[in-house]
């Protein structure tokens, strides 16, 4: 029994690539730690991109069992992470095409991408903290309102806290073009922000 908590406590504190290596070799429970680790929140980013709970699940499943067939393709020159949400970004549009009649048009702009959405305020008030929390309110429900071509980018940048160069690498779109969406995404969603009587930003 103690032997066998030591090998857990040593699992978690593996990196991903000796996890990869150990999983490669057949080891289930280093995959499960990386199941662990990443579940959360790759659940999370395919719930905001579907915004449907149920769906997010399978379509969750379905990118850890992709993870898990692929892993003796994965390339230790990129992060895991980062290939991690690359699966997930195309299972999640995969199922959006399988289930949706409408697809959305895809628009470009030139810009360089440089605007900042500003909604953090260093030292909040009370009052500011609950101005704040409103404001996350209506950004989420602004978001949701996003084509998913652009949803996607602005989760990636805001949410996941990716740079331009790990977004182009998990969407397999050129630098520009990412920069250029993020750009149309944010003027998008400023005009939503007019039209729901919301002008900070």
């Amino acid at each position: 029994m103690i032997r066998q908590a030591a090998a857990t406590e040593n699992i978690q504190n593996l990196t991903d690539g000796e996890l990869i290596a150990i999983s490669i070799r057949g080891r289930e429970d280093s995959f499960e730690e990386l199941v662990r680790r990443y579940q959360r929140p790759i659940t999370g980013y395919v719930y905001r991109i579907l915004n449907n709970y149920d769906a997010s699940l399978d379509v969750t499943q379905e990118v850890f069992i992709k993870v898990y067939n692929s892993l003796s393709r994965y390339s230790s020159d990129y992060k895991f992470s980062t290939w991690l949400y690359r699966i997930a970004h195309n299972a999640a549009i995969d199922y959006i095409r399988r289930n949706s009649v409408n697809q959305q048009s895809l628009e470009t702009e030139n810009a360089d991408g440089a605007y900042q959405l500003q909604i953090e305020s260093p030292h909040p008030t009370p009052e500011q903290e609950r101005e704040r929390s409103e404001w996350r309110n209506e950004i989420e429900t602004v978001v949701k309102c996003l084509p998913v071509v652009y949803r996607e980018l602005i989760l990636l940048r805001h949410a996941q806290d990716l740079s331009y160069d790990e977004i182009a690498e998990v969407t397999n779109l050129p630098l520009g073009t990412v920069k250029n969406r993020l750009f149309r995404a944010r003027e998008m969603m400023r005009e939503m922000f007019v039209e729901r009587g919301l002008t900070g930003t």
